[in-house]
């Protein structure tokens, strides 16, 4: 089992950039394929992106691609996301996730375990 601690949330302006961080529990952190989500008020959770164990293959969703690049240092147990060119529509609670298995995927239902969440609030 793992548990997850986001943090890096917060007020920022558009155009400018943030950076998330999340911090996994437990020795077997890299074993664990690791994505960000997030949830707008009103709206569904959607997936951001997803990283491998190795940090080699990632997942970017249409809408973030070129924007935010996902990372991980297993040697910190931290998966990071940094946000550029933030646009008010990116506003929501960005929340990490880890699933057991080697696949990357963006389906949600397949994450196993989840973080309390960050608010992240972009002004135009």
């Amino acid at each position: 089992q793992v548990q997850l601690v986001e943090s890096g949330g917060g007020l920022v302006q558009a155009g400018g950039s943030l950076r998330l961080s999340c911090v996994g529990s437990g020795r077997t952190f890299s074993s664990y394929v690791m994505g960000w989500f997030r949830q707008a008020p009103g709206k569904e959770r959607e997936s951001v992106a997803a990283i491998s164990t190795s940090g080699r293959d990632t997942y970017y969703a249409d809408s973030v691609k070129g924007r935010f690049t996902i990372s991980r240092d297993n040697a910190k147990n931290t998966v990071y996301l940094q946000r550029n060119s933030l646009k008010p529509e990116d506003t929501a609670v960005y929340y990490c996730a880890a699933r057991r298995g080697p696949t990357v995927v963006a389906d949600n239902a397949r994450y196993d375990y989840w973080g309390q969440g960050t608010q992240v609030t972009v002004s135009s």
